[in-house]
């Protein structure tokens, strides 16, 4: 079973971690139609500070509005690259922005939080011109970005810094991220965290009572983020009284758990329509 998923997503694997070319080959398995892309807007000066917001036909009223955040270790990452991801929650009613942020080399800790929060406040700020409710506003990220998304929930400096407040987080989903991860073993994440003391770079440190609710999804066959970062940040959570969902899929590893988004591969695991739950229970 653990096989035949992987064989199933290998295709659409190569293509993510491709970068031009797999970009156009990624994108012809999305859907075209159903949603209208706003492409290229800048939430900063910097090249890497822009997103893509993807809205979906004919809106009547406000609806959610997630921002979501790509992984890549902290060190790449293309935004073109998952269309598919914003065509996905932008399926379920929800206008979704995928950001762009700094990566190492260029930058260390903290920047890509505060990259992250520049967007988070800027889609605050904006999610009504295209339709999204900023009174109902998500967080969410993959691997990596689902750290930065799990960060910026917990950790309130980042938002107040960047002009938001953490009161204007409604939801948290982090799928297959690193919330727990000391000690640090490979020789770019110990650079790319050296700014800063290892607990301080944890968002499982930070947790607190009164934080908002989060869907904390995983698969057991990941071995590059270890579903133990959800086990331990979801029990830290429900010992603070706050509400927190976990998922973990059978079988399932790292990328297979991001590319089930794909139109397509969606029958390889319930997580969009667990997203889309989470978000109508959440409001």
């Amino acid at each position: 079973m653990k096989t035949r998923s992987k064989a199933f997503l290998v295709l659409p694997l190569i293509l993510l971690l491709c970068s031009c070319s797999g970009e156009k080959l990624l994108n012809a398995f999305v859907p075209k139609t159903g949603y209208r892309i706003y492409k290229d807007i800048a939430y900063g000066s910097d090249p890497r500070q822009e997103m893509d917001i993807y809205v979906p036909d004919g809106l009547k009223r406000p609806v959610c509005t997630v921002l979501f955040f790509y992984g890549g270790r902290w060190t790449d990452g293309d935004r073109g690259l998952y269309r598919f991801a914003g065509e996905a929650l932008s399926s379920k009613g929800c206008v979704t922005a995928i950001a762009d942020y700094r990566v190492y080399p260029k930058i260390r800790y903290p920047v890509f939080m505060e990259d992250s929060a520049k967007a988070f406040v800027f889609l605050h700020r904006h999610a009504a011109e295209y339709g999204g409710d900023p009174e109902r506003l998500y967080l969410a990220g993959h691997s990596a970005g689902a750290y930065n998304a799990v960060m910026l929930a917990v950790h309130p400096t980042f938002l107040k810094n960047a002009g938001g407040q953490p009161a204007w987080v409604r939801g948290v989903i982090g799928i297959s991220g690193p919330y727990d991860f000391l000690p640090f073993t490979d020789a770019d994440v110990i650079d790319i965290f050296s700014t800063e003391t290892g607990a301080a770079t944890q968002p499982i440190t930070y947790v607190r009572k009164g934080l908002p609710p989060m869907l904390l999804v995983t698969g057991d066959a990941d071995t590059e983020v270890k579903p133990k970062n959800t086990r331990n940040m979801a029990a830290k959570l429900q010992e603070a009284g706050n509400p927190v969902t976990v998922r973990i899929y059978p079988g399932i590893y790292h990328e297979a758990m991001v590319l089930s988004l794909l139109h397509g591969f969606r029958g390889k695991t319930p997580l969009l329509h667990d997203i889309a739950t989470f978000i109508k229970e959440h409001p």
